[in-house]
């Protein structure tokens, strides 16, 4: 019974998420449409892009770059803008999850040791709204962008014209926002030093990374990028295979079972189209709101062409409530493992932060 709870509380979107698929296949029983369902090179991509992220991961890349930058930052105001930062660059190419595992538990830490706890809620939170904004720049920084850019077969200069506008919007919000949140003198700063543990397969990792652009772009073929990474990791370390987030997975298969089914019953299928004909963008944010914007990606593709204001849409629609973005429940969860965490101020000053993002953000992209 303890393990049914910890899974159930540690896989809590994948229980809800195959709880949904099982009520619409009592709308729609299973027939031989379900064989195509699911969208196999998004599911390859995000297995292979998870696996190599684990490989940089292990060799201690991103403590060799946070150990780089921060030794030389003594100004609290740089360090402030550098701490949110971090994570808004790293996301365009680890994804905003994997950002805010490496960087939220590193910030906490260093912020104790510089007697700087006041700050940690402001710094935690700005660097969650950066994760997410940074991560909507490429099509492999977040899985409802890698979903969209395959789903509607996209060109690069396509899905580059919608997001980087946004982005730079974003980066300048986040650079004037984090500048006031530590205090411009900091003692001084005790820092492990950090290495890369294999320069060789750091290589091989950096060249697989390569080949899964490649794959995004429609270069290489997925099904060979696949056999190469499974391949690779399984010879210079298997145990990183063990790394990889299978539940995810399997919740994108809950969420393509969903989408499809109810994009085969007619009411909802009518009820959808008349909210996206009114506003794709609206829709899009506000299906976010209720059920994070991945599966509305998936769910609203299904019922529109309108790739551009869907794509802004479920990317703006990140910010918000804390279930607008999964990756948003991860810093909640890291936070509140933190001695003396307080969720109450967390979530005023989160909603705070998203809330002031998601108005921003809408307004220049309706303008």
């Amino acid at each position: 019974m303890r393990k049914i709870k910890e899974f159930l509380k540690k896989e809590t979107v994948l229980c809800i998420a195959a709880l949904c698929a099982a009520a619409t296949m009592l709308l729609v029983p299973p027939d031989r449409e379900y064989l195509h369902y699911i969208d196999w090179r998004v599911l390859c991509l995000l297995l292979c892009l998870m696996a190599v992220v684990a490989g940089f991961k292990s060799l201690g890349a991103f403590d060799w770059l946070t150990y780089q930058l921060l030794r030389r930052i003594k100004s609290g105001r740089v360090l402030g803008v550098t701490l949110v930062l971090l994570p808004f660059f790293c996301s365009m190419l680890v994804t905003n999850d994997v950002a805010l595992i490496v960087f939220v538990p590193f910030t906490l830490a260093l912020l104790e040791s510089l007697g700087c706890a006041g700050s940690m809620i402001p710094v935690i939170v700005l660097q969650t709204v950066a994760a997410n904004l940074g991560s909507m720049a490429t099509p492999v920084g977040n899985p409802q962008n890698l979903y969209l850019y395959a789903a509607y077969s996209l060109e690069a200069g396509e899905f580059f014209s919608v997001v980087l506008p946004l982005t730079l919007v974003s980066l300048a919000g986040l650079t004037v926002a984090s500048l006031p949140v530590l205090p411009r003198a900091l003692p001084e700063q005790k820092l492990e030093e950090a290495r890369i543990l294999s320069a060789r397969r750091m290589g091989i990792y950096a060249g697989l990374f390569v080949l899964c652009l490649l794959t995004v772009f429609r270069i290489v073929p997925y099904p060979v990028t696949t056999a190469v990474v499974v391949a690779a990791l399984f010879l210079a370390d298997k145990k990183l295979l063990k790394e990889i987030d299978f539940m995810l997975l399997l919740t994108f298969v809950c969420f393509f079972v969903v989408s499809e089914n109810l994009g085969r019953v007619e009411a909802v299928r009518e009820f959808l189209q008349s909210l996206l004909e009114k506003s794709t963008l609206l829709t899009a944010v506000g299906a976010s709101q209720v059920i994070s914007n991945v599966p509305a990606a998936v769910l609203l593709s299904a019922f529109t062409e309108q790739w551009r204001e869907l794509l802004a849409g479920v990317n703006i629609g990140g910010l918000g409530t804390p279930i607008a973005s999964l990756a948003s429940l991860i810093t909640m969860k890291l936070y509140l493992r933190w001695p003396g965490a307080k969720i109450g101020k967390f979530l005023l000053v989160f909603t705070a932060a998203n809330v002031a993002g998601l108005v921003i953000l809408l307004l220049f992209s309706m303008l």
